[in-house]
């Protein structure tokens, strides 16, 4: 089964059909690939990143800020075992994951707050007050014969 899902990988990567089929389920050396979903939104006023993690507990997950980049990472290990009818089953799933969301200009880090529960992890933050545009509207006008410059005989 494993050559068959490598063999379809193969298959659809030469199309450029991109990600692997078997990515959230076998490993690459020491660890399997993952990346948990999340979403990025804002509310009333606050920046929310939820992250999806299941079967992670909190002590699994990280959370930093550094150069107004958010990055969560941790690690999983979860083994799903099964008995049914004498035949024994067992699966591991295993493997470190790093997310990085590029926050906007002027988040505080020290605001930042973060939160877990039943596998979502979700930060929040306030977004900063938006900034008075520098500049103006420049009015267009007909040409007009001469101008900075020139002298109009």
């Amino acid at each position: 089964m494993r050559r068959f899902m490598s063999d379809l990988d193969s298959l659809f990567g030469d199309f450029g059909f991109g990600t692997p089929l078997t990515r959230d389920f076998y490993s690459t050396g020491d660890s399997a690939l993952w990346s948990p979903q999340i979403d990025v939104s804002s509310r009333d006023g606050q920046l929310l990143v939820h992250a999806d993690l299941p079967g992670l507990k909190q002590d699994d997950v990280k959370v930093t800020v550094q150069d107004g980049v958010l990055t969560l990472s941790g690690e999983r290990n979860d083994t799903h075992e099964e008995n049914r009818d004498g035949v024994y089953r067992r699966e591991r799933s295993y493997g470190s994951f790093r997310r990085q969301i590029a926050l906007p200009e002027g988040v505080d880090p020290e605001s930042i707050q973060a939160s877990f529960d039943n596998g979502v992890l979700e930060v929040t933050m306030p977004l900063p007050k938006e900034a008075k545009p520098q500049g103006r509207s420049i009015p267009i006008g007909p040409k007009t014969t001469g101008g900075p410059g020139r002298d109009v005989h």
